[in-house]
């Protein structure tokens, strides 16, 4: 319970600022967990779903939802999973 009012308005801050952070990590995660099964699947459309991930990835990171080496990582095998895929 917050006790002053500057605590009160910090603790209002963090309720928006949590639900917008799940949202876009939520969209984020559906994003690049679509893209991998379009990968594992082989699908024609998986180097757009791919495309879409990073995309997505790089949006988390550039709001801070996501740390900048985390979404370098995830994109990176994104990639090398889709370019083992289509080496196939």
């Amino acid at each position: 319970m917050a006790n002053h009012p500057s605590a009160a308005k910090r603790n209002r801050q963090r309720v928006k600022r949590t639900d917008r952070n799940r949202a876009a990590r939520s969209a984020m995660r559906t994003t690049v967990k679509k893209a991998r099964a379009a990968v594992a699947a082989g699908e024609p459309a998986a180097r757009g779903a791919v495309v879409l991930a990073e995309s997505a990835v790089a949006r988390a990171a550039s709001k801070g939802v996501l740390h900048r080496r985390t979404a370098a990582r995830v994109a990176s095998r994104l990639a090398k999973a889709l370019a083992k895929s289509t080496a196939r």
